[in-house]
């Protein structure tokens, strides 16, 4: 199913999709079409970062493009109509794009209502959460120009300038009950970082609500012209309302926008750090013997074509250890009060990329053998590099490794991904003294921590992952013996 909407036997819409996960919002990175070019049906035309990923969009109909609603780095809600284009060219004169678009915009509204209830559809490919938070409906919705026009009113006396005339408006025309501007928590937070108080800011979106480009416009200095007491619609907001990546307020510090992974990575850390009780274990462990292995494996023509490295028997060690311990493979279901075990393992990886941290999974990495386990490894990184993982890949996970030992770090104490129940972190592996066979050598060593959540593992389960993961490591047959 593709989303989008037909003004006209001519134009059609294309929104912007939800992409999976429950996701609300993703920005727009880049245009790969302008104005009167041609597009064919599943012709990329966009890619957009939404809180997990960047993700190409395609368009599902062929034509030429007559309009894109919004410039590259603006954050676009999921159903918002992104692109306009014209399936049938060359019919009779199209109106201007910039004419077209405040033009549309209302008359597109029957036609989203039309649609079923519920999420807007989602890309094809992707899922979609099970379940998802619908924003209440706003009551006398219609008296939001007037509160259009009341902000107005009040902006241009806090920026010293003359109220811009309005129609004269009841008191009740005051946006919301109680006199709070309606805004999403996240618009309600930007506008506390840039000091900008929200009934002062001029509305935009539907039904009175404030939006990230209302908070940068009433961020502009006020020796800027005046607004105009009738807002322009959002659709066709200019691209100077947003903010840039980064905004330079000094020589002596720089402010970036938190949008997109990060703001996805801050928000799941907080969210698992204050959720889960997190208990982290460490243990050291001589691992010459799994170098020695790594070596040979890489010389195995069972083995040629894939990656092997440390990390490659150090996954299978755990995987080895959870089904030994199969009660560490659960998950926490607070609204049913249950502990939920996985007869299966969605092994997942941190992986840091350019667009920050994050964690794919291989799906089912418990039924794979070492090759195909390998070659799984292989793609996720290659994938993950080249910032095209999916969020479907990041979705399910059940546990997860943290390699801090490629940075030179020897342990840290790993926060959960959120709904896991424990992750691995991997020291560096060194040469240092160790005792072995009574006599004091150089000998690879390395440090694990395991993190888990207390509430569905104990200590002593926790201890006995660990411990086998560290047996494994040290004498690697025991992959044979205890598989």
């Amino acid at each position: 199913m593709t989303t989008m909407t037909e003004t006209s036997a001519r134009f059609r819409e294309f929104k912007m999709p939800d992409v999976g996960e429950g996701l609300t919002e993703a920005e727009i990175l880049k245009w790969f079409v302008q104005p009167g070019d041609t597009v064919t049906d599943g012709q990329v035309v966009c890619e957009v970062e939404t809180a997990k990923a960047a993700v190409e969009l395609p368009i599902p109909f062929d034509g030429v493009v007559h309009e894109l609603r919004f410039p590259e780095g603006t954050t676009v809600d999921v159903g918002q109509v992104i692109i306009a284009i014209d399936v049938a060219p060359g019919s009779g004169d199209a109106p201007a794009p910039a004419a077209a678009a405040p033009a549309q915009e209302p008359a597109a509204e029957p036609e989203a209502e039309a649609e079923p209830k519920g999420r807007t559809p989602v890309l094809v490919g992707y899922g979609v959460a099970e379940s998802s938070t619908k924003r209440r409906p706003r009551k006398g919705a219609s008296a939001a120009p007037e509160a259009a026009a009341v902000a107005a009113a009040v902006q241009a006396e806090l920026n010293g300038h003359a109220a811009p005339a309005a129609p004269a408006a009841p008191a009740a025309a005051v946006p919301a009950q109680g006199g709070r501007p309606l805004a999403k928590p996240p618009v309600r937070k930007l506008a506390k970082d840039l000091g900008i108080d929200l009934a002062t800011v001029v509305p935009t979106g539907k039904d009175g609500i404030i939006t990230r480009e209302d908070v940068h416009a009433a961020a502009v200095p006020a020796a800027a012209p005046a607004a105009a007491p009738a807002p322009a619609p959002a659709a066709v907001a200019p691209a100077v309302a947003e903010a840039p990546a980064v905004v330079s307020d000094s020589a002596r510090e720089t402010r970036i926008p938190v949008k997109g992974v990060r703001k996805a990575i801050a928000q799941a850390m907080v969210g698992s750090a204050f959720t889960a009780p997190h208990v982290t274990e460490f243990i050291t462990v001589d691992v010459t013997r799994t170098m020695k292995l790594v070596a040979e494996l890489k010389e195995d023509k069972d083995m040629a074509g894939v990656r092997v490295n440390p990390l490659l028997v150090i996954a299978k060690a755990l995987l080895v250890a959870i089904k030994r311990n199969p009660e560490v493979n659960a998950a926490w279901d607070e609204a049913n009060q249950e502990i939920v075990q996985k007869h299966y393992v969605n092994l997942g990886i941190a992986a840091a990329t350019p667009r920050g941290l994050i964690v794919p999974n291989i799906k089912d990495a418990h039924d794979k053998t070492l090759p195909q386990l390998a070659a799984a490894l292989g793609e996720l990184v290659t994938t993950a590099r080249d910032g095209k993982t999916s969020p479907a890949a990041m979705a399910g996970g059940t546990v997860t490794i943290t390699n801090v030992g490629v940075f030179g770090v020897d342990t840290g104490t790993p926060i959960l991904n959120s709904g896991e129940s424990a992750i691995l972190a991997v020291g560096a592996i060194k040469l240092q003294p160790w005792v072995h066979k009574g006599k004091v050598k150089p000998r690879q060593v390395t440090t694990l921590a395991l993190s888990f959540d207390h509430r569905l593992v104990d200590g002593e389960l926790g201890s006995k992952v660990l411990a086998d993961v560290a047996a494994i490591l040290e004498q690697p047959k025991r992959l044979i013996t205890w598989a």
